[in-house]
């Protein structure tokens, strides 16, 4: 009887079984990938939590890339300051600039 009722589906259990476990799977491969996206820490089985370990090496190499990220900022600051009076001089007036050259040379001597 069991024969006759199990053996044809027996396929379709297995295949449904399968099916089940790959959700599973890629439902916890996503929640991981969504813990991650939004900073939340990682656990282990047993639910302690996973701390990035860090050494010497690569916190040095933060600090210098976080001193470098700020002087080139600065830099690019600096740059677009030159490059606004730049495009000022160069699309006002030839009369207008000549006026400011000669009252900056007047108040210098």
């Amino acid at each position: 009887m069991a024969r006759d009722i199990i053996l044809p589906h027996l396929p379709w259990i297995i295949g449904g079984g399968m099916v089940l476990g790959l959700v599973a799977i890629c439902g916890w491969v996503f929640t991981t990938w969504l813990r991650i996206q939004h900073g939340y820490p990682l656990e282990t089985s047993m639910g302690k939590a996973i701390e990035p370990r860090r050494n010497t090496e690569e916190i040095e190499r933060i600090k210098l890339l976080s001193t470098e990220n700020a002087q080139l900022r600065a830099e690019l600051g600096s740059l677009k300051d030159r490059m606004a009076t730049v495009e000022r001089i160069v699309t006002d007036d030839g009369h207008r600039v000549a006026q400011e050259i000669e009252g900056l040379r007047s108040v210098r001597n």
